[in-house]
């Protein structure tokens, strides 16, 4: 996997206050979207419900990155508040023809150290810690570009409530309860902003109603939970392909989408690959607290996730699931991370 080597910082800087300017679309080729209005058809006046659960117990482990799982609702086709669209349409990238939905989303990762059953893990072992957050931000597709910028507004430390979800989640699965959580980061505020554009290709269709596409992505995070710049390329092969991005993920991840459409015929399904190669400056899981001393590691700079999957769109509802290898990410530890990531969306 190659990563490009840039300054993670100052890309992330440019990325989130110098938006990147659209990529010229050949007219013939890109998936069209009509202009959006209030009068927009019924059919595409709905909003979407979207539910992740990522967990390494999909992979009999049970260390590291251990659990997210993010809820977040996508508002109606041209049903964003005026003041949203009009703040947008000063955005250069944007334009008329541009589908502006809102997303708001909630959601609670947890870290453990490698051995959950030491009371008092090594030092050089990831620290343990939960992140709580709540998110709001703008999707927008505009011909084949999706736009996701999010604010992020949450908490680390023992205010996540992390520890408690992971017993009571334990207590159901009948898994021994992790018992190194008293040395868990410490309370700390959190501030995220993250923005990701993904390219559509252009679908090239086989016979049979089946077709293949790329969509690469760029983007950024700067916050005192995440800061990095990514880069990576999703690849879909499937019949009656659904117009979306990708299954939605938590952060970070390849960037996915609670954004899709229905299939062509009311049915439609694909198998996907992708990677992402992430530029880490920042991250508070292995960096430590901020303000506040703290169990740290020496992260590695360089982190690449690899995906593959399969994804159904059934009328209104699309589930998928998602295989994740993920580098290792920090000095000492001893293999890559492997999870799985269930998700179901739907829209009504």
């Amino acid at each position: 996997m190659i990563f490009h080597r840039f300054t993670a910082g100052s890309f992330c800087l440019a990325a989130l206050v110098c938006p990147l300017p659209a990529v010229a679309q050949d007219a013939a080729s890109e998936k069209p979207v009509a202009a959006v209005s209030r009068k927009t058809d019924p059919q595409q006046q709905v909003g979407i419900f979207s539910f992740v659960l990522e967990n390494d117990l999909f992979y009999d482990t049970d260390r590291r990155y251990t659990n997210g799982v993010r809820l977040s609702y996508l508002t109606p086709r041209g049903g964003e508040p005026d003041w949203v669209r009009d703040a947008a349409m000063q955005v250069p990238m944007f334009d008329g023809r541009s589908d502006i939905r809102v997303e708001f989303a909630l959601g609670q990762n947890m870290y453990t150290a490698s051995d959950k059953l030491l009371r008092d893990p090594p030092e050089t072992d990831r620290p343990y810690a939960g992140w709580l957050y709540g998110s709001v931000g703008v999707v927008a597709r505009t011909g084949s570009v999706l736009d996701q910028m999010l604010v992020s507004i949450g908490v680390v430390g023992p205010a996540a409530l992390a520890h408690e979800t992971q017993d009571f989640i334990h207590s159901i699965v009948n898994s021994p309860e992790a018992q190194g959580w008293d040395s868990q980061l410490k309370n700390e505020p959190t501030l995220q902003f993250t923005y990701q554009r993904s390219w559509q290709s252009p679908e090239f269709r086989l016979p049979g109603g089946f077709g293949v596409d790329a969509t690469p992505h760029a983007g950024a995070a700067l916050g005192n939970v995440f800061t990095y710049a990514n880069t990576g390329m999703m690849f879909r092969f499937g019949h009656n392909l659904p117009i979306d991005y990708g299954p939605p993920r938590v952060q970070p991840s390849l960037p996915g989408s609670g954004y899709f459409e229905r299939a062509p015929g009311g049915f439609g399904w694909y198998l996907f690959a992708g990677v992402d190669g992430r530029a880490v400056a920042r991250n508070i899981f292995l960096d430590g607290n901020t303000f506040a001393d703290s169990r740290s590691v020496d992260k590695e700079t360089f982190v690449g996730d690899a995906q593959f999957g399969l994804a159904m769109v059934i009328d209104g509802v699309r589930v998928a699931y998602t295989h994740v290898l993920r580098t290792r990410e920090y000095a000492g530890q001893d293999t890559d991370d492997q999870f799985g990531a269930f998700s179901v969306s739907f829209a009504f």
